[in-house]
């Protein structure tokens, strides 16, 4: 790999106009679909293959007219009477005529007008049909048709169903990615300008995560058009992709400042750079890619849009780390050597404040104090680390898992509101009522009796306020019940009414004799991929850490390494994992002004361990790598650990620290499963960065000694080199390089 690399920085380097040029065209060619990404973006995808769920909304389609989903408007006056109401009612009216999938029954209309002769707000039910797009088009429609946002002649509406739900919530993330962009990037800047010190050289990282992002977005507009993408595959995007680019962007052009330093001129530094720290970066974003991958053991489209969004944005950070970023850079020139004006004006008042004792000869540095220090002390050090560790990860044992749209919303929200305006009006479950499909081996007209006492079984049953039914398909052989729960959809109560409905299986009305009996509808869909995720994240648990393993066992040439490196990375995913239920679980940092919705969001689990599992990597390679170089020069363990450190821990720390604020920013500004990734992700990046790599790792190193770099002999013969830190180029390479 560093020969090819070397032929590609050659490369870019002479031709980095044709490689401007084909970026900025990519970039034109993408900023329109980006700008749409959002539009077929979907609040399905939880369809779980072999479930109750899922069986309700195949066996749904032999019932003509009938749908598992509805939709609503809330009308509250605010300032006029009855005449204005009743022409806000003509106004739905209007808006469903032109409204595809939806309508409004005129006897449903002439009930909410005489309504309003006693009624300050009106709930005006909405029949829908078609499938769960279909009706999210239709709500994000008549959001946009009944102003939702106004008080149009003393009258406010808003629209409300499952559907309308997610629409308002796409409304809303949207919303609140241009406030984490516009509050992220002067902070990315200024961490940037402070390791680099340059303007130029603080720009290039950050441009290269604009241009991932730009790119990723074009693609998922592209692939909305035919695949499920959920509506949270945006904000994913966006903090993975600014996250990474800025990080493999640093550790490219720190080493190419290094060898400036270090006298190479502009070209041999570049060719080097890209030769070790390109080519680490190459190997650790395919690390990532398939960390991700691994998001596909989980069987549902969502979670499969998640990962198709960030492999891509990974691939197109690799792709613009080694080619735009190089190419850049050659542009740039001096530009992005040294500090510039703005940086040496301000370290030059700091120590005209403050002036710096300069250190005495031979003195040691910072980071040799440090990894001495860690290292005479190692099973106290390794103790205190792995117990901190270990106490964060136990509120972790108790994650429970959960999935929704309306308590995500913060309080006031007009999409919130108009929910808590319509549960006053009727039952909360009647906005999204139990499906359960009674699936007859044969034709069921003559058992009427028994799918009668089935409706009366289910009326008597705890939790539910009304059960409609039993209605016939259109081939007579099959019959639906609604059930309206009392409680809203994504209540705790309603889940567990769905479980005792399953348990019951309708064996005393006699019904389970007549064929399957399947629960279904949204909040036995949201239940089924619960308990897809808990019971099979174990799956995602074993790829990652058997991939991360044989990844460093090639990069490391070490059996222990890299085992030691699996179970930190198990520490600090557990860790992160135990913060979250703090916050948004048990909620016991409420006062800080985070949610606590009583569970952890079911996508965040997956997608936080196939990320971090990924990120890590990128650490691990470039800190054990120098190690590892650093061992093979001088065969002393404590010295190749402290001088590893040494040359990889400001960079590691930098990199650690753009990550934390950019995953941060997102953990201030987005809804609470946005929230919840951005935390989590900030907590891990953090640990990682330094307890894992400050402390556990030099002190693990020392108590193990020489045992680090055991291989058994036949493995090492079978095993291919990867060797991205050491600078090695052939003198045919140095004959044929351009300056």
């Amino acid at each position: 790999m560093p020969a090819a690399m070397n032929r590609l920085s050659r490369l870019v380097r002479t031709r980095r106009r044709l490689v401007v040029v084909l970026w900025v065209v990519l970039l034109a060619a993408s900023v329109p679909f980006a700008s749409q990404q959002t539009k077929h973006l979907t609040s399905g995808g939880f369809e779980v293959p072999g479930t109750g769920s899922a069986e309700v909304d195949e066996q749904i389609k032999r019932f003509s007219g009938q749908s598992r989903e509805t939709l609503g408007v809330v009308l509250q006056a605010k300032g006029g009477g009855e005449p204005q109401l009743a022409a806000a009612v003509d106004r739905v009216a209007a808006a469903a005529t032109s409204i595809e999938h939806v309508e409004l029954a005129p006897e449903a209309a002439q009930t909410a007008k005489e309504a309003a002769a006693s009624q300050q707000v009106l709930v005006v039910p909405l029949p829908v049909d078609g499938v769960n797009d279909d009706i999210l088009q239709a709500a994000e429609e008549l959001r946009e048709q009944l102003s939702i946002d106004e008080v149009v002649d003393g009258v406010q509406a808003y629209v409300v169903g499952q559907q309308a739900l997610w629409a308002g919530m796409q409304e809303l993330q949207q919303e609140q990615l241009e406030q984490a962009e516009t509050a992220g990037f002067p902070l990315i800047l200024m961490v940037l300008l402070g390791v680099f010190g340059t303007v130029i050289a603080a720009l290039l990282p950050a441009a290269l995560g604009v241009a991932a992002v730009i790119v990723t977005g074009a693609v998922i507009y592209l692939l909305s058009l035919s695949i499920t993408m959920s509506v949270f595959v945006t904000n994913i995007t966006t903090m993975l992709g600014i996250g990474v680019a800025v990080d493999y962007s640093l550790f490219v052009l720190s080493r190419y400042r290094d060898e400036l330093d270090a006298g190479k001129d502009r070209a041999a530094a570049l060719d080097t750079a890209m030769r070790t720290s390109g080519a680490a970066v190459v190997f650790s974003g395919l690390t990532v890619i398939v960390s991700l991958a691994g998001l596909f053991l989980l069987n549902a489209a969502a979670v499969h849009s998640l990962a198709i969004g960030a492999i891509t944005v990974v691939a197109m950070s690799i792709l613009g780390a080694v080619t735009l970023l190089p190419a850049l850079i050659a542009f740039a020139g001096r530009r992005v050597e040294g500090r510039g004006l703005i940086v040496r004006s301000v370290v030059g008042a700091y120590r005209r404040i403050r002036p710096a004792t300069p250190p005495a000869p031979g003195a040691p540095s910072f980071w040799e104090r440090w990894t001495n220090a860690v290292m005479r002390r190692p099973a106290w050090s390794a103790l205190l680390a792995g117990g901190l560790l270990i106490a964060l990860t136990i509120p972790a044992l108790s994650l429970n898992f959960g999935n929704g749209a309306l308590r995500q919303f913060p309080p006031g929200h007009e999409t919130r509101e108009g929910f808590e305006l319509a549960s006053r009006q009727v039952p909360p479950g009647e906005a999204a009522p139990l499906m359960i499909v009674v699936e007859g081996s044969g034709p069921l007209a003559g058992e009427q009796a028994k799918l009668d006492a089935y409706t009366k079984t289910l009326e008597a049953t705890e939790g539910v306020t009304r059960a409609e039914g039993p209605i016939l398909s259109d081939d007579g052989q099959a019959a639906l019940f609604r059930v309206v729960p009392a409680e809203d959809p994504e209540a705790p109560s309603s889940h567990a009414l769905i479980k005792r409905l399953r348990e019951e299986g309708g064996r005393g009305s006699g019904v389970a004799e007549l064929g399957a009996v399947h629960v279904g509808g949204y909040s036995a869909q949201q239940l089924d991929i619960a308990d897809l995720v808990s019971g099979s994240i174990w799956k995602l648990f074993l790829f990652v850490m058997v991939c991360s393993y044989l990844v460093l066992l090639v990069v490391l040439r070490s059996v222990i390494l890299p085992l030691k490196a699996v179970v930190m990375n198990a520490l600090t995913i557990g860790a992160a994992y135990g913060v979250m239920v703090m916050f948004f679980q048990y909620g016991w940092f409420d006062w800080t002004g985070y949610t606590a919705l009583g569970y952890i969001n079911v996508l965040t689990p997956p997608l936080l361990l196939a990320i971090i599992f990924g990120l890590s990597m990128d650490y691990e390679v470039f800190l054990l790598s120098r190690i590892k170089e650093r061992f093979e020069s001088t065969g002393d363990n404590r010295r190749a650990v402290a001088e590893g450190l040494q040359h990889s821990a400001k960079v590691i720390s930098s990199a650690a620290l753009i990550m934390v604020v950019v995953f941060g920013i997102f953990a201030m500004t987005g809804v609470p499963q946005v929230k919840e990734i951005g935390l989590g992700l900030s907590v891990a990046i953090a640990l990682d960065a330094t307890i894992v790599r400050l402390v556990l790792v030099p002190a693990t190193m020392e108590l193990m000694g020489d045992l680090n770099w055991w291989l058994p002999k036949w493995l090492d013969r079978i095993l291919p080199h990867a060797d991205f830190e050491s600078d090695q180029v052939t003198e045919e390479e140095r004959a044929t390089a351009v300056v």
